[in-house]
């Protein structure tokens, strides 16, 4: 009996233990989480005294070029492909592949006897009808014949002459010559092969200048001009950069890319470029040596409008306050835009932490990241250095002798006011 007794004890002694045990475990986490809220709301007014921290740069002055990057493709100055005008047979080629040819020069002729004999034909019948004509006017002075026989004479003297010229321009058309100064191409045909008209002979190239085809956005339409600069880079000839005068504007733009043409000339006496090569375009439409610029983190756009976060002195002493100020933007270049309106040069702007000033005025930390940045070992900073160093250099461009063909033919083109 009293063995039952003691069980019951040790059980009823058990299951108190248990359940103290239970009730403590589930009040810990219940107190630790209204402990933390209690700490949390007691930091929160020591963490809303602090200003919030922002980066900030000053409003520098810069040289700003403002240009545009496309590709265009080379071209001669003047190509032509000489074709025959009428069938025959090649009896002379006189140039050879490749070589330069001179205005007029004679380059390919044509079996031309039987115009040759058409031609001292129409000669002697010439001959002919000069002698008539000048007999009949002295029988008229004479009076022996009469005026209409002078007339007669006068009009066979004018058909012979007539055929002359035929027979002559038809010998003629039997000869191709050069219809300006080039460089012929590789040829197609040998001397004793039958040509029908309008078959291919060979090409001539004007390579003295040499013109870059390349489109435009529309937008860039109104800074386009004649007599504009562009720097060229041929991919084909790496580290040289050539210089192209903008010499025709399309006045039609391409509805299908909203685009312009324009043609540029390249001085090309050294004869370094061909036609077709690839070319990379950088036209410039000005330059300005003290543009206002900042960084492009700073602007802030909103409705179509542009604006930054300008830093000015706030009410206590070296206290920042930020100003909502809208900007009018130029030309924008990686990692910087230009200010036309709205910032004077040493104004500084918010560049990081926009997002955490809720409202206009708001008192500001300006942390300094830059002289962290600079305070880097110098070892770091002289890698770049060597790596610039050692990077080669185009040489510079052979002086010529002459005037660049481009001016001259940019001046040649010139309207002159009536």
């Amino acid at each position: 009996m009293a063995s039952k007794i003691r069980y019951s004890a040790v059980a009823v002694v058990g299951i108190l233990v248990a359940s103290a045990t239970a009730w403590w475990l589930q009040r810990g986490p219940q107190a630790q989480m209204q402990v933390a809220p209690a700490a949390s709301s007691a930091s929160a007014p020591a963490g809303a005294s602090r200003p919030p921290a922002v980066e900030a740069a000053t409003v520098a002055i810069t040289r700003i070029v403002d240009d545009s990057q496309t590709v265009g493709s080379l071209r001669s100055r003047q190509s032509v492909v000489l074709r025959p005008e009428v069938s025959g047979r090649i009896t002379a080629l006189n140039f050879r592949d490749g070589e330069r040819v001179r205005k007029g020069q004679l380059l390919v002729q044509f079996d031309d006897q039987l115009p040759r004999a058409q031609v001292q034909q129409s000669q002697a019948e010439l001959s002919i009808a000069t002698a008539n004509h000048q007999r009949n006017q002295d029988l008229v002075a004479q009076n022996f014949i009469s005026q209409r026989s002078v007339d007669e004479s006068g009009a066979n003297l004018q058909v012979a002459q007539a055929k002359l010229a035929l027979a002559r321009a038809t010998a003629e058309r039997l000869k191709i010559v050069a219809p300006f100064d080039a460089i012929a191409g590789i040829r197609v045909v040998n001397v004793g092969d039958y040509l029908k008209d309008g078959a291919d002979i060979v090409n001539l190239e004007d390579l003295e200048a040499i013109y870059v085809d390349f489109r435009l956005p529309e937008r860039f339409q109104t800074k386009l001009q004649r007599g504009q600069r562009a720097s060229i880079d041929i991919d084909a000839l790496p580290g040289r950069k050539f210089v192209a005068i903008v010499q025709a504007i399309d006045p039609l733009l391409d509805a299908n890319g909203r685009s312009v043409g324009v043609r540029a000339c390249i001085d090309n006496r050294q004869m370094h470029l061909r036609p077709g090569m690839f070319a990379r375009v950088n036209t410039v439409f000005g330059e300005r040596e003290k543009a206002l610029v900042v960084p492009e983190e700073a602007i802030v756009p909103q409705g179509g409008k542009q604006f930054v976060l300008k830093l000015v002195p706030g009410a206590e002493a070296d206290a920042l306050v930020t100003q909502r100020t809208e900007v009018k933007v130029g030309v924008r270049r990686p990692g910087k835009v230009e200010i036309l309106e709205g910032l004077n040069e040493g104004d500084r702007v918010v560049t990081a932490g926009q997002q955490r000033l809720q409202k206009d005025g708001t008192t500001v930390r300006v942390v300094d990241l830059a002289s962290k940045a600079a305070a880097q070992p110098a070892s770091a900073a002289s890698a770049p250095q060597v790596a610039q160093a050692s990077t080669p250099t185009a040489a510079p461009a052979k002086a010529l002798a002459g005037p660049n063909p481009c001016l001259q033919a940019q001046a040649a083109g010139a309207v002159k006011p009536a």
